[in-house]
């Protein structure tokens, strides 16, 4: 029986797919790295910590690559994420949640902050239980760390309790790694 629900949160809760790729591309253009946006929209989705390795060498990421994450990070909170907004029907579908007496935990390769500002977006920091970031895993989606740490804050619950809703192929992959 599921107990409880784990959501990606950008693209599945929250709109900011192309939010995340137009920085993404403004931050490594910064840099002097020209990547397509329809190229890096297709790494959105992983997390900041697995997003460089389908665009650059790993040379260039070992030399600059933390740089460029934090200079992307500071980008998109100042200049991009006062444009994201929820899409229609989230907080409905978390007070049914609530209702039906599962659980809710949104799960993200965003960083902490961001994910404090996305439950605001989202008007669910009341219909939440928990919810988990990049802040919590050592590694992001696809990796499963970070749905490991969704369950562990759920604790009790084994992973066929739990159902994740997620946007991506990396969602997917990450559910399939945890098992």
């Amino acid at each position: 029986m599921i107990k409880a629900v784990v959501f990606d949160i950008d693209g599945t809760l929250i709109d900011t797919v192309d939010l995340h790729a137009e920085a993404w591309v403004e931050a490594l253009k910064h840099f002097g790295h020209e990547i397509a946006f329809q190229d890096l929209r297709l790494q959105i989705g992983k997390g900041g910590d697995q997003i460089l390795h389908g665009l650059l060498p790993p040379e260039v990421i070992e030399k600059t690559g933390d740089e460029i994450k934090d200079f992307r990070s500071s980008l998109f909170k100042r200049d991009y994420l006062h444009r994201a907004r929820t899409f229609p029907g989230v907080r409905e579908l978390f007070e049914r949640i609530r209702t039906s007496g599962q659980r809710a935990v949104p799960a993200s390769s965003s960083n902490a902050d961001e994910v404090e500002r996305y439950k605001e977006i989202a008007g669910i920091a009341d219909l939440i239980d928990s919810a988990t970031s990049s802040d919590d895993a050592e590694r992001s989606k696809p990796f499963p760390d970070i749905l490991q740490a969704a369950l562990a804050k759920l604790a009790a619950l084994t992973p066929d309790e739990a159902v994740v809703i997620g946007d991506t192929p990396y969602d997917a992959e990450a559910r399939a790694r945890r098992g």
